[in-house]
């Protein structure tokens, strides 16, 4: 089995920072493409943030360009994601996610992931 463990979240005034964290195990991290996602309460899950194994791509929704910084540490089989001049409107349950294919097609939808973290909360107060 595959399990993603999150860590990482709370509650933090804007203009700070966090960093998520989520831990792999049970299957080979490095073909995985990671992805994070958030959901608002009452919106829609949205795409946030994806890289490939090697971190030569990345992507993001546009919202959090320039403050939000996917990374991994494949010895650790951890991906991180930095989070940056936060902004309550980043407020929302933030999902880690591995894809078992090793490319970034459709990396942005969540129906390319294959396994899912139990979520952590981040709060961003004004």
């Amino acid at each position: 089995q595959v399990q993603l463990v999150e860590s990482g979240g709370g509650l933090v005034q804007a203009g700070g920072s966090l960093r998520l964290s989520c831990a792999a195990s049970g299957r080979t991290f490095s073909w995985y493409v990671m992805g994070w996602f958030r959901q608002a309460p009452g919106k829609e899950r949205e795409f946030v943030a994806t890289i490939n194994w090697s971190g030569s791509i990345t992507y993001y929704v546009d919202s959090v360009k320039g403050r939000f910084t996917i990374s991994r540490d494949n010895a650790k089989n951890t991906v991180y994601l930095q989070m940056n001049s936060l902004k309550p409107e980043d407020t929302a349950v933030y999902y880690c996610a591995a894809s078992l294919r090793t490319n970034m097609s459709s990396a942005m939808t969540s129906a390319k992931y294959d396994f899912w973290g139990q979520g952590t909360q981040v709060t961003v107060s004004s």
